[in-house]
C-alpha cells in the first residue's frame, strides 16, 4: 500500500509539473525530464539557483521541492493557504488540475506584483517552517529523550534528560512517516492512542554512518519485544505481550489472549524506546557467570556507577539512615524494600548499590559480610527453552551474537535461539514438518543471517529488563547514541549532572 501511494504521489507530481510547464511555455523535452524540470521552474519563477541544488540533498531536498512547487503554484495566482495545502498533501491531484484545466492560467511574475501576505499567513508560514525544521532535526540529527526507569542507574538516573545523537550510527529514514509531530508512539495526553497511522510503510533504510556501534556504547533502540503490546497503561512494555502469552494462564494461546485484551501492533520505528549499554557486538560471545559478565572469555567492562544487588549481613545493629543516604547514595524512601530481611534471616538484607558502596559498607564494624546476590530462578530468560537453556539472569549463556553472513544450524537444540530472528526480524516463514524444518516452503538445515545484531544490558543489573529476557537487538531497531545529559531533576534540579557526557 505504501509503495503504491508513493508511486501515485511521484507520477502525479511529475504529470502536473509537466503540464504546468507546458502551459508556461516550456518545450516538452525539458518539461518531462525528472529533476531537470524543477530547474525550469526555478528559472521561470526567478528563484535563486541555490534552491535547485539544495533539493538534491536526501530527505531535506523533498521539502525544498515542495516549497518550489508552492512558489510555482503562486505564479498561477493561487496564493491562498488552501491552494498551498493541496500542493503539499495532494500534488498528484492538484498539480495536474492546474496544468490541464482550461480555467487555470499561467500569469508569471505578474501574479505576485500586488501580493502581500496577511499577518495570519505570516504566522502560519512561520509555524510550518518551525515544525518542518524541528522534525528534520529530531529525525536526522538529534532527539531529546528522558530516562523513565532505573535500569541504567546510577550511570543514568530517572528524569535525566538526554540528547540522542542519530548521526554517528546513521539516522534511519522514518518507516512510518505519517505521525503526529514531536511525539513518539502515543498522542499527547494519552498512553494508549497511537500517534501514527500505518497507511504508508517504508522499507528500512539508514543514512551513511560515521562509525559502527562499539562495545559499551550507551544506545537508544526500539524495544524488540514491543512490536505487539497489550494496549493498557498497566501493560504496554512494562509487562510485555510475549511474557503474558507464555504465562500459565494462556500457555501460548494467542486467540485466547487477543480475545481478552486490546492488542496493538507497532511498526518497528514506533515501538517503545529503550536505553541500555551495548555489551556485545556482532560475533561476540556473551556469558554471565555468578553475576559477572564475560565477553569473549574476558571479564567485561563495568561502568563506574553500575549497580547490582548484594546480600549484606550485620551483627544486628541497624545501618544508620544518614549513612545510607549520604555515603551509599541510596534514597531510603524509594528503596525501603532493599532493607527488609531476606530468607527468614533477620540480620541479612538484599541491597542494590554500586561496587564502591559495597566496599565501603563492608568496612563498617557491625557488618559481617557483603556478597553478590545471585538470582537462581530458571524459566524467565531468553530463549524461554528451559530444556536446552536452563539459564538465569546471573548464570546465563554462553551465547554468540549473530553477525551478518553467519550460518545458523537449524535443529531442536538451537531453534528457539533463532526463531524470532528468522521469522520476525528477517521476515521468513519457518515451520517443522515430519521432524524437519521448512524455511519459506523449502526444507532447510541452516539459515544465513541477513543483518547484524547486538546485546544490550542495563548497568543496574538486577533491575533491568534487557537482552537476558528478550534476546538480540537487530540493527533495524537502533535509534542512536546517547550523548549528553542536558537537564536532570528529582525533587529539584540536579546541577551536578547538567551537560555531562554519557560514558
Amino acid at each position: 500500500m505504501g509503495i503504491v501511494l508513493l508511486i501515485i504521489f511521484w507520477l502525479g507530481w511529475h504529470i502536473g509539473i509537466y503540464a504546468m510547464l507546458k502551459k508556461a511555455g516550456v518545450e516538452s523535452a525539458k518539461a518531462i525530464i525528472p529533476i531537470y524540470n524543477t530547474w525550469e521552474v526555478v528559472k521561470l519563477c526567478k528563484i535563486s539557483k541555490f534552491w535547485f541544488w539544495l533539493q538534491l540533498i536526501p530527505i531535506l531536498g523533498q521539502f525544498v521541492t515542495l516549497w518550489i512547487s508552492i512558489i510555482f503554484v503562486m505564479h498561477f495566482k493561487r496564493v491562498s493557504l488552501i491552494h498551498h495545502t493541496l500542493t503539499v498533501f495532494v500534488p498528484f491531484i492538484y498539480l495536474p488540475y492546474l496544468g490541464y484545466s482550461e480555467n487555470e492560467k499561467w500569469h508569471g511574475t505578474d501574479a505576485l506584483a500586488h501580493y502581500h501576505k496577511s499577518i495570519s499567513r505570516e504566522w502560519v508560514d512561520a509555524a510550518v517552517f518551525a515544525v518542518v525544521a524541528a522534525t528534520l532535526i529530531r529525525t536526522f540529527l538529534f532527539e531529546a529523550y528522558v530516562i523513565p526507569t532505573e535500569s541504567m542507574e546510577k550511570t543514568l538516573l530517572v528524569n535525566d534528560f538526554l540528547f540522542v545523537d542519530k548521526v554517528t550510527f546513521g539516522a534511519r529514514i522514518p518507516q512510518t512517516p505519517l505521525s503526529f509531530p514531536f511525539v513518539h508512539n502515543t498522542l499527547p495526553g494519552s498512553v494508549t492512542t497511537p500517534s501514527y497511522v500505518k497507511w504508508i510503510q517504508l522499507d528500512y533504510t539508514r543514512l551513511p554512518k560515521i562509525r559502527d556501534i562499539k562495545r559499551n556504547d550507551v544506545v537508544v533502540f526500539n524495544f524488540p519485544a514491543g512490536d505487539t503490546i497489550i494496549n493498557l497503561p498497566e501493560f504496554g512494555s512494562k509487562i510485555p505481550y510475549y511474557d503474558v502469552l507464555r504465562s500459565p494462564e494462556f500457555n501460548g494461546d494467542r486467540e485466547k489472549l487477543n480475545a481478552q485484551y486490546p492488542i496493538l501492533v507497532h511498526p518497528i520505528d514506533k515501538t517503545d524506546n529503550y536505553i541500555k549499554r551495548c555489551v556485545g557486538i556482532p560475533g561476540d560471545i556473551i556469558q554471565v557467570k555468578n553475576s559477572h559478565l564475560w565477553v569473549n572469555g574476558q571479564p567485561a567492562y563495568v561502568a563506574d556507577n553500575a549497580q547490582t544487588e548484594y546480600l549484606v549481613e550485620t551483627n544486628g545493629k541497624p545501618i544508620p539512615e544518614d549513612y545510607i543516604e549520604d555515603s551509599l547514595g541510596i534514597n531510603i524512601a524509594e528503596a525501603t524494600a532493599d532493607f527488609q530481611p531476606v530468607d527468614g534471616r533477620p540480620n541479612t538484607f538484599k541491597i542494590n548499590m554500586t561496587a564502591s558502596a559495597a566496599i565501603a559498607l563492608n568496612k563498617l564494624p557491625f557488618v559481617k559480610s557483603v556478597n553478590f546476590y545471585e538470582e537462581n530462578t530458571v524459566g524467565y530468560t531468553f530463549p524461554n527453552d528451559v530444556v536446552h537453556f536452563p539459564w538465569t539472569i546471573d548464570n546465563f549463556g554462553a551465547i554468540r551474537i549473530p553477525k551478518k553472513g553467519n550460518v545458523i544450524i537449524l535443529n531442536d537444540s538451537t531453534i528457539e535461539l533463532y526463531r524470532r530472528l528468522i521469522c520476525t526480524y528477517e521476515h521468513n516463514s519457518l515451520e517443522k514438518k515430519n521432524g524437519r524444518f521448512v524455511l519459506n516452503g523449502v526444507e532447510a538445515t541452516n539459515y544465513t543471517v541477513k543483518q547484524n545484531y547486538y546485546w544490550m544490558m542495563g548497568d543496574n543489573r538486577h533491575r533491568s529488563q534487557d537482552s537476558r529476557f528478550w534476546g538480540f537487538v537487530p540493527e533495524t531497531h537502533i535509534v542512536g547514541r546517547s550523548a549528553l545529559i542536558w537537564f536532570s531533576y528529582s525533587k529539584s534540579v540536579r546541577w551536578n549532572r547538567l551537560f555531562n557526557l554519557i560514558k
